[in-house]
């Protein structure tokens, strides 16, 4: 009757499994750090372009952060949506696997037990379960390419343009590692997966019957789904998190007090005129 049917049709729900939790949870990852990471990119770039405005006045001042600097500089960010996003799909994965991997597909989850299941993933890829305290977060790697410098390779040398944008991607490689950043993506972090969780609530509200069973119920523990049934839910966030335009979820983390204060505190830091002098 069913010719095209897969013999291994559990292989497959086991991988969609695993592809459904990766790719949300990437989605919610890969949009926070793209928000924060403009944002201070952005915010630096104004005080340099700033500053520049301030010394038009004086003649002969080389600008600090010319048009063609500045576009370089913000091109940057491609390594986030390059190589940094497919490392950061590789350890999630990883993490997801390691969380979900032998959990079985009939086996039923309640709410409150998917979203410890999602603070255990992330645990693993934030090394919030390692005993080394890193002084910045380990997601900075994926932010920006490490030290040793793409534009060096160039067999022409560096320009002076290199130059300045090599100074702006090391002032901004600084601030990343600052722990108010660290502080900032944690937030912005939390913020998503708890967004994530109650876009995802509504598939776990009490029935009828589940009142008519239980008088008081506490929706939160009370109403469990098999994992494969979570699957397609899980599976449907990406589209709340990626694809809706205006993108609540970006507007949401850009609102966040936490945001705006770091956002100031870059601007005016990079605003001040002792940059001049660096």
């Amino acid at each position: 009757i069913f010719p095209h049917r897969p013999a291994n049709k559990l292989e497959i729900w086991e991988d969609l499994k695993i592809i459904s939790f990766t790719r949300s949870i990437v989605a919610v990852y890969s949009t926070c750090m793209l928000v924060v990471l403009l944002r201070v990119q952005l915010n630096i770039i104004g005080g340099y372009i700033y500053l520049d405005n301030a010394a038009l006045c004086k003649n002969g001042t080389t600008p600090l952060a010319p048009p063609e600097v500045q576009q370089q500089y913000l091109s940057s960010i491609q390594h986030l949506l390059g190589d940094g996003l497919t490392e950061l799909i590789t350890i999630v994965k990883q993490a997801v696997h390691k969380v979900f991997g032998s959990i079985s597909l009939k086996h039923t989850l309640s709410l409150l037990e998917l979203e410890q299941k999602l603070k255990d993933i992330r645990k693993v890829v934030e090394h919030k379960d390692s005993d080394q305290i890193a002084s910045y977060s380990p997601l900075c790697h994926y932010l920006m390419p490490d030290e040793e410098n793409p534009l060096a390779s160039q067999a022409c040398g560096l320009t002076e343009r290199d130059i300045a944008t090599i100074k702006l991607l090391n002032e901004t490689r600084d601030m990343l590692e600052s722990p108010d950043f660290s502080t900032v993506l944690s937030t912005c972090l939390n913020r998503g997966f708890s967004r994530l969780l109650d876009n995802m609530a509504e598939f776990f509200r009490p029935t009828e019957k589940d009142f008519s069973q239980n008088g008081s119920v506490n929706s939160l523990s009370s109403v469990s789904l098999p994992l494969a049934k979570i699957i397609p839910i899980i599976n449907g966030q990406i589209h709340s998190v990626c694809s809706e335009t205006p993108s609540h979820f970006v507007q949401d983390l850009l609102m966040m007090e936490q945001v705006k204060d770091f956002a100031a505190n870059v601007y005016e830091a990079f605003s001040t005129p002792q940059q001049l002098e660096k």
